[in-house]
């Protein structure tokens, strides 16, 4: 699709803001005068992005409101004869109504506050090693020996992923996550295409295996449901190991990198951390207000929606600016300061709302509140010791890499 730059609107119109420009930030003043001035700004996808918190979660909240896969795919330029199409179309995410629950059903059981907090030993023990050997190196690259090292251990005891397998699928499951990214254009949709393909290849061998030989893990017992009830095709199962082998790893990683980034920022909080465990679950709801890991939650509107005393067609697009409304001074008084002693009134954003909401959202937090609180304590403040690159503001972000120094 076209990303020519509109006009500029006038005045008294929503202002306007390129999301595909490589140097849009949502920590921008340019973001803040847009936030102040109206609750959307215009974009050159023809799409509007949500600035404010209060019609932010009102629309995440409602359920008329649909995920449309197709949509977004065509949106974005993808055709249909396509491994990006064929994996995020009938993605379970992207499916509405009774379609949604019966995918979700597959995994729901898995995800309950037992299983969850039975993770928090192996969790804890794999970030005080990774913190100690952190410790002993000096400067690091925090991304590679941290960031990716937590979220693999979970993927190896909870779904079943060899953690020798890691090199193989490491990179697939980072640019997979840059589907939330396409309309930044460049080399990002080839990206993308090449990550599913060579994912839905290692899913098929890894799903072959479990079968063969299964073990106490979830995709052996997604597996063998399957099998033996017929509860959803191969290709349903396969889709869906593809989006929690990616989901496992990628979002968490990028969360942890933005904390620690934000922490090298804001060395006093660091301290105040390492010294008062206490504020360790504060703290993860600060890092995840703060720097957000995802600003990919998107909703279509139905036929004739009415929001905000207008009327719009169906298939319009809503793009929630997750780390915009984060910030927005009517939700969060006094959100322009990052503080992990300030307890915050209203939830976060980046795990979505109603139906949808994100089923590895207290996973996510599990990890972070056992992560931060090991390195705090072991490590003096980090500082940034070379070049960070970023992934698009629009989407999954987070750093590519973090070369950190302690101390």
């Amino acid at each position: 699709m076209s990303t020519e730059t509109p006009p500029v609107p006038v005045a008294g119109e929503a202002p306007f803001l390129n999301v595909v420009d490589p140097d849009f930030r949502f920590d921008s003043p340019e973001v803040a005068q847009a936030q102040e001035r109206h609750w959307y700004a215009d974009t050159p996808l023809g799409a509007r992005l949500v600035l404010r918190y209060a019609e932010a979660q009102e629309l995440v909240r409602d359920a008329r409101m649909t995920h449309n896969g197709k949509g977004f795919m065509e949106q974005n330029g993808i055709a249909e004869d396509t491994f990006t199409y064929d994996w995020f179309v009938p993605a379970m995410v992207n499916h509405d109504g009774a379609e949604h629950r019966r995918l979700r059903s597959l995994v729901n059981k898995a995800f309950t506050p037992r299983m969850i907090e039975g993770l928090r030993p192996l969790i804890k023990q794999r970030a005080e090693h990774l913190a100690d050997e952190l410790a002993e190196a000096g400067e690091v690259e925090f991304i590679e020996a941290f960031a990716d090292q937590v979220p693999l251990a979970v993927m190896t005891d909870l779904l079943g992923v060899p953690a020798a397998d890691f090199p193989t699928f490491r990179q697939w499951s980072s640019d997979i996550g840059l589907v939330f990214s396409l309309a930044a254009g460049g080399d990002i949709p080839a990206k993308v295409e090449a990550a599913v393909k060579g994912l839905y290849g290692y899913v098929d061998q890894l799903m072959a295996d479990k079968e063969a030989n299964p073990t106490d893990d979830l995709i052996s017992a997604l597996v063998s449901v399957r099998k033996a009830e017929q509860t959803a095709t191969k290709a349903e199962l396969r889709n869906l190991v593809v989006t929690m082998v990616f989901a496992a790893h990628d979002t968490t990683r990028l969360q942890l990198g933005n904390a620690v980034h934000t922490f090298s920022q804001h060395q006093d909080q660091w301290k105040l951390l390492g010294e008062n465990p206490e504020l360790t679950a504060q703290a993860v709801e600060e890092v995840m207000r703060w720097v957000p890991s995802s600003n990919a939650v998107y909703r279509f509107t139905p036929d004739d929606y009415e929001f905000k005393g207008e009327t719009l067609p169906g298939g319009f697009l809503f793009m929630i600016g997750v780390q915009a409304a984060h910030r927005d001074p009517r939700a969060f008084p006094g959100g322009d300061v990052f503080d992990i002693r300030v307890p915050r009134q209203n939830a976060v954003l980046q795990f979505g709302g109603g139906p949808h909401y994100c089923l590895g959202a207290p996973l996510a937090r599990l990890e972070l509140a056992e992560a931060l609180p090991a390195l705090a304590r072991r490590l003096p403040p980090p500082n940034v010791a070379g070049e960070v690159t970023w992934r698009p503001a629009m989407g999954i972000t987070g750093p590519n890499e973090l070369p950190l120094r302690f101390g």
